[in-house]
């Protein structure tokens, strides 16, 4: 079922607030009411949640479930949501959830965010019309460059991005918005460059190329290499040669950040290993609602982007053979020594899925 629900009223719901934090009790009579934090309407996020809610709605078994998707501001509300008990579940960029856990970069505290599922892989690059004399990331510089939404999060990727190639955001003229607006902005000349990404084919880019001659702007080897390297939510992405009109070779470009389901902590861990069970063995049908969710494979599901997975994940994980045991000795740390914490705390396992191969492009709009 999905549900838009506002910021403010969210907060005012104290009686349903009891509800969300008794977790599931399979024994007793009383229905469970479970909330996932997804986007705003329209986004990839918001009908990906929808498709998990409704599927597990429909396969609960005995469960006495009411599962809703809720509409929320995007990642970083919903990591702020989970931590303040509002939320179960949260769809969140693995990049944002990354920071969040460690409480670095614009979090001030750390959060006790797990993840639950990896889903989908996030194809950005920066893109520029074919004539603009722009060939890499280090020509940006002093350029005007479309970045994403103000408050989105994306600079938890975009800005590792530009160090690796010796940038920073301060070095570019930063413009913000909507996809809609990074075409308009590109196609008027208003802007250089975009950083565009998402599912592949990546609808701003496909229209953008019907309008004019593209580039993908190419990332440095060494600087991509670097990026995997120091960044777990960093992997290898290719866009087949022939995806975008006028572009035939294949694109070596990056996943950003996997979109992934997450829970706070301190969810029980029976009602995690209960929801990701149904998810993951209901999967095709979540598919058949969202292509995007095509890609939540064996290979997939566990993948580590650097968030601890809830011990209610490992030990479904585990127990469908696809969760590699020596992710247990290569945990993560969950955040920096030192951080304080908002909201309870929990010794939750940290783990690292298996290595994956390189992302493969799965066909789904762009953005959260």
């Amino acid at each position: 079922m999905l549900r838009t629900i506002g910021y403010g009223f969210l907060f005012s719901l104290s009686a349903s607030l009891a509800i969300l934090s008794t977790g599931c009790n399979r024994s007793g009579g009383e229905r469970q009411y479970i909330s996932v934090g997804t986007a705003p309407v329209g986004g990839t996020f918001y009908t990906v949640g929808g498709a998990v809610c409704e599927v597990v709605n429909n396969n609960s078994g005995d469960a006495d479930w009411r599962v809703n998707a809720e509409s929320t501001g995007g990642s970083m509300e919903n990591i702020r949501l989970l931590s303040r008990g509002r939320l179960q579940f949260a769809m969140s960029n693995s990049s944002i959830t990354y920071f969040a856990v460690r409480g670095e970069g614009d979090w001030d505290q750390t959060h006790e965010a797990r993840a639950v599922m990896t889903l989908f892989p996030n194809i950005a690059m920066f893109v520029t019309a074919a004539d603009s004399g722009i060939e890499t990331v280090a020509d940006l510089k002093g350029k005007r460059v479309y970045i994403g939404p103000e408050g989105a999060g994306f600079e938890y990727f975009v800005e590792p991005i530009l160090a690796a190639h010796g940038l920073a955001l301060s070095d570019l003229e930063v413009r913000y918005g909507s996809q809609q607006n990074a075409v308009d902005l590109l196609g008027d000349g208003a802007v250089s460059a975009a950083m565009i990404g998402g599912g592949v084919p990546t609808p701003a880019i496909a229209q953008l190329a019907q309008a004019m001659d593209l580039r993908l702007i190419p990332y440095d080897e060494a600087a991509k290499e670097q990026l995997i390297r120091e960044y777990q939510f960093f992997e290898p992405a290719v866009i087949p040669g022939g995806t975008y009109m006028g572009i035939e070779e294949d694109y070596h470009g990056l996943n950003v950040g996997s979109a992934h389901l997450i829970a706070h902590a301190d969810v029980d861990e029976q009602l995690v290993y209960d929801f990701v069970r149904i998810a993951y063995e209901n999967r095709e049908q979540i598919a058949e609602r969202h292509r995007a969710a095509k890609a939540i494979t064996p290979e997939n599901a566990s993948r580590n982007t650097g968030t601890p997975f809830h011990p209610g994940a490992i030990r479904y994980f585990k127990e469908a053979g696809i969760w590699s045991e020596e992710a247990d000795a290569e945990a993560a740390p969950a955040a920096s020594e030192g951080a304080s914490s908002e909201g309870a705390s929990s010794e939750g396992a940290s783990s690292d899925a298996p290595e994956s191969a390189p992302a493969e492009a799965v066909a789904a709009p762009a953005g959260e």
